[in-house]
């Protein structure tokens, strides 16, 4: 993983210096709100609805195990004892005091991380594939780009106060789990006829209060050039997106607006300023970055498949955890392992500072000390060797991370909701604890199949229900609490928004509305078809037919 020169930590401890005076002068009324809410927003400081909540940064879902150990000590000694996996893959606190942020950051500065850009109207934390630099359909490692993405966003003045808020996600697989269509700006790895490697450029991709599928406007962008076409359409956009409207000022408007090929058009016009500049990549440069994530020292191993199978055959528990918790490998006898974060009961997403300890414990021994958060919530060791899975499958077990469900109906992607934040609508976690309580039966679940359920609290759809195959959405009707259902949204390749099953459910009865909605699929589903392909062929009435006349 990247590791900073002397450079970038002098950055952040000068940053930490300045935040600590700015806190020091509000807190003694030398700054008004006014004034110090963009400073704090800028630190990923945000005041939620009981107390305020720090966002840390976690640059494309990767942590060392040191780092992970630092989380367990701030969430121990300045929370309540527990962290957050958010979609961004940042981890968030929300019972910080607002005196203690500061010595928060100190602290975060000693094992190289912090809170810059994870709030605010500026580039956010760029996001990729948890399975990154590991998984076998990988066509190049997108971490090196994510990483110089990074370094060129950070502290960009051009951009440090854009229209609204800005989201970058970079795919380097056949596979897009990196959900690149709904982004501002999504970058899938191409090679082109000859092999040259470059993106394919989307924009204007974005969830909340206008959910758009982003649309392609550069089919083969060489890799020299990709810093500076960011640039450009970063100028596009920050000449002329709405500032006058925060509803309207998302770029996704603008591309909409304009039209995609106009877009594409104004982003030629001032790319023409900026292409073969100073910003053009080069070889070394590329290198230096991508010298940061070379492979760890692996052993030369065989594929376990017939000793597997035996333990499998052994223990059935240990067969459905590895059938739906591992995921394949580029080295022969070797797995990535998802450690749910949604065992019933548990708030989607979060763990505690034991956890968190165990967590950096078993990436030393297990992982290379290497641990990485999905866009899913969920925490994934990428490099086990398949001869300790069954022992590490034990481990877990005891840690409450070997809930068998990733992927599947359970494994539900959460917004805290009303329980923490002053936006919400609706409180979203209870929600996700009564459908995991309706569907307890494992044998139901793996027979279901997969299944990405979304919750959001409000419309900002923190909890990306609009690309949900089932998407909840939690909506205020005259100072009441109710759900929206939403059905048929994708967020991998060929993305797609879910179509709003009809009026909104009273909290009880969202998760009977979920089994009537499963009962329909079961019977409707061709031999192993997937849910999304069912509701794709048949289309929303049988589903809305079976809902709404049980609640006549």
């Amino acid at each position: 993983m990247y590791v900073y020169d002397q450079y970038d930590q002098t950055i952040i401890e000068d940053r930490v210096k300045q935040f600590r005076d700015q806190t020091r002068r509000y807190l003694a009324g030398e700054l008004s709100e006014a004034e110090f809410r963009p400073l704090r927003l800028q630190n990923g400081l945000y005041i939620q609805r009981y107390a305020p909540m720090l966002r840390i940064a976690v640059p494309y879902g990767l942590l060392s195990s040191k780092q992970v150990r630092k989380l367990a000590d701030i969430a121990r000694n300045y929370d309540k004892g527990y962290a957050h996996i958010s979609t961004r893959q940042n981890v968030q606190f929300n019972w910080c005091e607002l005196e203690d942020i500061p010595e928060i950051l100190a602290e975060l500065s000693t094992v190289q991380m912090h809170a810059i850009q994870t709030s605010g109207n500026c580039i956010r934390n760029t996001t990729t594939d948890q399975f990154a630099g590991v998984a076998k359909d990988e066509i190049i490692d997108p971490r090196p780009w994510c990483e110089i993405i990074r370094q060129w966003s950070t502290f960009h003045p051009e951009f440090a106060h854009l229209p609204r808020k800005f989201k970058i996600a970079v795919n380097g697989a056949v596979s897009d789990r990196a959900a690149i269509e709904v982004h501002d700006i999504g970058l899938e790895a191409v090679n082109n006829e000859v092999g040259e490697l470059g993106f394919r450029v989307s924009v204007g991709g974005g969830l909340g209060r206008t959910p758009i599928v982003g649309s392609f406007i550069n089919e083969f962008l060489p890799w020299q050039h990709l810093i500076s076409y960011l640039d450009a359409i970063l100028r596009v956009y920050n000449r002329y997106g709405r500032r006058d409207n925060k509803y309207k000022a998302r770029i996704k408007i603008l591309v909409k607006a304009l039209t995609p090929e106009v877009f594409a058009e104004r982003v030629n016009a001032e790319w023409a300023h900026l292409k073969d500049g100073p910003t053009t990549l080069t070889e070394a440069e590329v290198q230096r970055v991508a010298a940061h994530f070379v492979d760890p020292d692996y052993k030369t191993l065989q594929d376990q498949d017939a000793e597997l199978a035996a333990l499998d055959a052994e223990h059935p528990g240990f067969a459905r955890w590895r059938q739906r918790n591992t995921f394949a490998h580029k080295k022969p006898g070797y797995v990535a392992v998802t450690l749910s974060l949604k065992p019933t009961a548990v708030a989607p997403g979060d763990l505690t500072d034991k956890q968190l300890d165990a967590v950096a414990d078993l990436a030393d021994r297990y992982s290379f000390g290497e641990v990485r958060n999905s866009h899913n919530q969920n925490i994934i060791l990428a490099d086990i060797e398949q001869a300790q899975l069954f022992t590490l499958w034990g481990e877990l077990r005891e840690k409450g991370f070997a809930t068998p469900n990733v992927g599947l109906l359970t494994d539900i992607i959460c917004c805290p909701g009303g329980d923490f934040c002053s936006l919400a609508n609706a409180k979203s976690i209870p929600i996700a604890e009564a459908i995991q309580r309706r569907f307890d039966d494992l044998d139901y679940l793996f027979d279901i199949g997969e299944i990405d359920l979304n919750i959001s609290g409000c419309m900002n759809a923190c909890g990306h229900h609009h690309v949900g195959h089932i998407g909840i959405l939690g909506v205020d009707k005259k100072g009441e609490e109710f759900y929206q259902v939403s059905l048929g949204g994708s967020s991998g390749r060929d993305a797609s928004l879910a179509k709003i099953l009809g009026p909104a459910f009273a909290q009880d009865d969202v998760a009977g509305v979920i089994e009537k909605i499963i009962n329909v699929y079961v019977e409707k589903r061709d031999d192993e078809e997937s849910f999304l392909d069912t509701f794709r062929r048949v289309g929303v009435d049988p589903f809305k037919e079976r809902v709404y006349a049980a609640n006549n």
